[in-house]
């Protein structure tokens, strides 16, 4: 399991949780994965409230900056290194956060992903929701050329 990967798409999840009025389910899922009541060493309650309110902190950043250049991307970046942090205490973690995962592309529809091509003459841009196999090399030719 690549700790970083779980991360950074757990913080992806988030980020788009965090904007919908159903973030309070969200939420649940969120203080499972930081091990609310998970039996752990004295004041570990503690330390889930205190992860919370990390995580609350950046959705209310999230809310209240909308339209922000780079924000997202940012705040992104500060829940990955939670979230990773957390999965190097506790691996088992990663099972919750999968769950919560799972949960928002759900509701998305699928896992989806956002391109931005600029600036693309002359070149050619490869979309897949899979592996794709080059093996024999991609070939492109415009449209008008196979008339």
């Amino acid at each position: 399991m690549d700790i970083m990967q779980v991360a950074d798409a757990g913080a992806a999840a988030l980020v788009v949780e965090m904007a919908k009025s159903t973030w309070g389910t969200a939420r649940d899922a969120v203080a499972r994965f930081f091990g609310r009541g998970s039996g752990e060493a004295e004041g570990a309650d503690e330390v889930v409230e205190q992860e919370l309110r990390l995580i609350d902190e950046v959705r209310r950043q999230l809310l209240e900056g909308q339209g922000q250049e780079g924000l997202e991307r940012r705040l992104r970046g500060q829940l990955t290194i939670q979230l990773a942090a957390r999965l190097l205490k506790r691996p088992e973690a990663a099972e919750a956060l999968q769950e919560l995962i799972d949960q928002v592309a759900a509701a998305e529809g699928g896992p989806q992903a956002r391109t931005s091509v600029h600036h693309n003459t002359n070149s050619q841009v490869v979309i897949a929701s899979g592996a794709i196999n080059a093996g024999g090399g991609i070939h492109y030719r415009s449209p008008e050329s196979g008339r």
